[in-house]
């Protein structure tokens, strides 16, 4: 049985669920923390802790539960700027300050029977005890359990003080979580075999662009959950967590009729029309027209009525429009009209699960009125925005599988270095993912550049194997008759065919 995968039937049984506060957490566990248990949020400095924290309890103060905020490492003017950083307030939180003063560290000299650390750590623990029982609280954050270890010293005292504070909670009916500061590289097992759950959070520093934050339930007893590694952010409003997607849990959606491009010689190419539920790939050099192709997808779909997002992560969206209203493309329109939504994506700042949740949130909105075709552009910035590359398959699989579920139409934009020549390669070969593949191409004739398309690949259907001249004018997208006189066109070094000797194919007449 893989991680994170309890019995079938484990969150069939009635089980009183916390809810978190935190966007898309509680989607990752699948309801919400159980009730009246112990968890533990580690990670390291900057990963969210206590931001977590305070949103675990503002929460619960908005369901009129009673909250207690312990902490030992940071005082109640560090709290306030936190919350207030995040718009937040924490006057219905109480807050107990447990500190070590500097009266506390003078004191030291004085303790001749005991060691100081045993003389803190009792004081300490009796102090949180009171508390609790005065306040009553459904919800406590201890923060953090680093400070108690010190004051522990030896990992057997500190072992027993927190199987003594976990005792204590569950009597009380508390759901709490201890926060504790996780060097890189280790984890506490002693924690991880007395917490009834285990949250870990994680950030890597790319060389350049903001940091990739990431969660991981690592455990979570008696119930089922997401597991892996899951996406998320710190922004203003607190963590905001994006679940891995795994096409297996959503459903199928009935599709359409075959997606019309507008364009009679492109429809003609791709036999006929692009079947719903299906991903196209647009490859090529830069200025070959692959943007302006799937855009005109976008349009027809909108002008149907249909709904299409773009998100873009080379060019300006003031550049796109400007360039489409040009070839008299109406982009514009639909785009002022709501029916197409374009959103620059910075890959410095964007991971691959929150560019999927807003793919996600596009395709299935509230209002039930979804985007039916989608378009990425490029696939070259979408490896960018991955902390490691070699996982790009297997998300973008994900991803594409489901699109397809749902009948969305999928385009990815792939742009190939250089502009002209036979070394024209793609960065990376993602074409197997898709059901569709179209090649557009630079060429040479009589002293001018010209464009060419060609059908490479439909898995759903026949499709035309000529090549055929494609370009632009004031009336927008127009496709030329087949380019019978060339050889070498795919390869960009055009020759006239005339020199070439006529091949017969499977016995048809050359």
């Amino acid at each position: 049985m893989r991680p994170g995968m309890n019995e079938p039937n484990s969150n069939s049984t009635a089980v009183e669920l916390v809810g978190t506060g935190v966007h898309g957490l509680d989607e990752v566990l699948e309801g919400g923390l159980p009730a009246d248990r112990l968890y533990l949020i580690e990670g390291t400095a900057g990963t969210g802790k206590t931001t977590l924290g305070l949103q675990f309890l503002l929460e619960g103060h908005a369901r009129g539960e009673a909250c207690l905020y312990v902490t030992l490492s940071e005082s109640r003017e560090e709290l306030d700027a936190v919350a207030a950083s995040h718009g937040w307030s924490l006057g219905g939180v109480h807050v107990l300050e447990l500190l070590i003063s500097e009266d506390a560290l003078k004191r030291e000299s004085t303790y001749t029977i005991f060691e100081p650390s045993e003389v803190e750590l009792s004081d300490t623990v009796a102090r949180v005890l009171a508390e609790v029982d005065r306040v009553k609280p459904v919800r406590v954050v201890l923060d953090s359990l680093s400070e108690f270890r010190l004051l522990a010293q030896s990992l057997l005292r500190y072992r027993r003080q927190t199987l003594a504070l976990k005792q204590f909670f569950m009597g009380r009916n508390c759901t709490v979580l201890l926060l504790n500061d996780r060097h890189p590289g280790e984890a506490d097992v002693q924690l991880h075999s007395i917490a009834h759950g285990v949250i870990v959070l994680d950030q890597l520093t790319a060389e350049f662009g903001g940091a990739k934050r990431r969660l991981n339930v690592v455990k979570l007893r008696g119930r089922t959950y997401q597991s892996g590694f899951h996406d998320f952010v710190i922004a203003t409003g607190g963590l905001a967590v994006f679940p891995r997607l795994v096409a297996a849990r959503h459903s199928h959606r009935i599709s359409d009729g075959p997606l019309l491009s507008g364009v009679a010689g492109i429809d003609a190419l791709m036999g006929g029309g692009i079947d719903r539920g299906t991903g196209t790939m647009l490859v090529g050099p830069a200025g070959s027209g692959k943007s302006t192709l799937a855009l005109q997808y976008a349009v027809a779909a909108a002008a149907r009525g249909e709904r299409a997002a773009a998100y873009l992560f080379d060019e300006r969206p003031h550049t796109l429009l400007k360039r489409l209203d040009g070839l008299n493309i109406p982009l514009r329109k639909y785009v002022e009209s709501g029916h197409v939504t374009i959103r620059q994506i910075d890959p410095a700042e964007f991971s691959p699960g929150e560019l999927a949740s807003i793919i996600q949130a596009a395709v299935e909105p509230p209002s039930g009125d979804g985007a039916r075709v989608v378009v990425i552009d490029s696939l070259n910035g979408y490896v960018q925005s991955m902390p490691e590359e070699r996982f790009l398959n297997v998300q973008l699989h994900e991803l594409l599988t489901y699109l397809a579920q749902l009948g969305v139409v999928t385009f990815l934009i792939v742009a190939q270095p250089g502009l002209v020549g036979t070394n024209l390669q793609a960065p990376f070969d993602a074409s197997y993912l898709v059901d569709a593949v179209v090649l557009l191409r630079h060429f040479e004739s009589n002293g001018r550049i010209h464009q060419a398309i060609s059908t490479i690949k439909r898995r759903t259907g026949p499709h035309e194997r000529m090549l055929r001249e494609f370009g632009f004018n004031e009336s927008g997208i127009v496709v030329g008759e087949p380019l019978i006189e060339y050889q070498g066109v795919l390869n960009g070094s055009a020759i006239d065919g005339a020199t070439f000797p006529a091949v017969a194919l499977r016995g048809q007449p050359p």
